[in-house]
C-alpha cells in the first residue's frame, strides 16, 4: 500500500507567515517544505504582493512552480517564469470607487500595482509604501495611475485605521470591488470576486488538486477566502483576530516557525 500524504498541496502566505521579520525563510521551514515533498506534496505560494514584487524572492528560494499573487489576481508559473492568468480591475470602475470613498472619508492616498508580468507600483507622493524596500514609481497626477491596466488599488487614510477604512469602503463599494486589508497599512480594492481563494482555486485546479486536499497557512484578513476554501486553515500565532476566529488551528509566529512546527507533525 502507497501512504499517501496528508495534504496534496500546502499553501502558503508569505509576508508575515513564511517569512519572517527580515524577509528570510529559516532553513527549519525550509527543512520542513523538503520533507513534505519528499512524501508527494506540492508547495504553491499564495501572496499579496504582484508578481514584479514576488519574482526576486521566488527565485533566490529556487522555487519552481504555481504562485497566487496580486491576492488572486494573478496566477504566476515560477518555473516557466511566465502568467497563467491576470486578471484586471477596470479603470473607470476603479476610478468611482475611490471617488466614492472619498466623498465620504475625504482624500485618500492611493497607489496602483499594474497587471503585466513586468508592471510596475505607482504610487501618488502621498502615499507611504508599507515596506520601504518593495520598489514604488512616484506620480505627479492621479491620472498617471490609470495609464496602463491594473488589478488593484491600494489605497490610505490620514486618520482613519486600516479595519476603519476597509470596513468603510466595504460599505461604500463592496457591491463594486472586494475590499481587502492584507496587511498593517494595506486595504486595497480589487476586481469584485477576486480573493486569494479564487486565485488559490484557479491554481489547484491546474494542479488537479481538490479543496479537501489543501492546508493553508496565513496571518491577515486576506487568508481568511483561502481558509474557508481549503480543506484546513493555520493560523500564525502573530496573525490578525479576524483569521484568528476562522482558522482550525493556531500554530507558533512566522519568528517561531509555526509552518515548520504543523508540518513536521504532518509529515513525520
Amino acid at each position: 500500500m502507497i501512504n499517501q500524504p496528508p495534504y496534496a498541496l500546502i499553501a502558503t502566505d508569505l509576508d508575515g507567515t513564511l517569512l519572517r521579520a527580515d524577509g528570510t525563510v529559516s532553513d527549519r521551514s525550509r527543512a520542513a517544505l523538503d520533507r513534505a515533498a519528499a512524501a508527494g506534496a506540492r508547495h504553491i505560494v499564495a501572496t499579496g504582493r504582484p508578481v514584479p514584487e514576488v519574482r526576486p524572492l521566488l527565485d533566490d528560494l529556487g522555487y519552481r512552480g504555481l504562485a497566487v499573487c496580486g491576492q488572486g489576481a494573478q496566477v504566476y508559473d515560477a518555473g516557466a517564469r511566465a502568467m497563467v492568468c491576470s486578471l484586471d480591475l477596470e479603470l473607470e470602475l476603479a476610478e468611482v470607487a475611490v471617488g466614492k470613498i472619498e466623498a465620504e472619508t475625504g482624500e485618500l492616498d492611493i497607489a496602483v500595482n499594474q497587471s503585466a508580468v513586468d508592471g510596475l507600483t505607482l504610487a501618488e507622493h502621498g502615499y507611504r509604501m508599507p515596506n520601504p524596500m518593495l520598489p514604488a514609481t512616484r506620480v505627479d497626477r492621479r491620472a498617471e495611475l490609470w495609464a496602463a491596466p491594473v488589478n488593484k488599488v491600494l489605497v490610505r487614510h490620514p486618520l482613519l485605521t486600516d479595519d476603519e477604512l476597509a470596513a468603510t469602503a466595504r460599505r461604500i463599494v463592496g457591491d463594486l470591488v472586494t475590499v481587502t486589508m492584507a496587511g498593517p497599512h494595506i486595504v486595497e480594492l480589487q476586481p469584485y470576486g477576486v480573493t486569494k481563494g479564487s486565485g488559490l482555486a484557479v491554481a489547484a485546479g491546474w494542479l488537479d488538486v481538490s479543496a479537501a486536499e489543501v492546508i493553508a497557512f496565513g496571518d491577515m484578513p486576506n487568508d481568511i477566502p483561502m481558509f474557508r476554501w481549503a480543506g484546513r486553515g493555520v493560523a500564525m500565532a502573530n496573525a490578525h483576530p479576524e483569521l484568528k476566529a476562522v482558522a482550525d488551528e493556531v500554530t507558533r509566529s512566522h519568528e517561531e516557525d509555526g509552518i515548520a512546527v504543523v508540518l513536521e507533525r504532518l509529515f513525520s
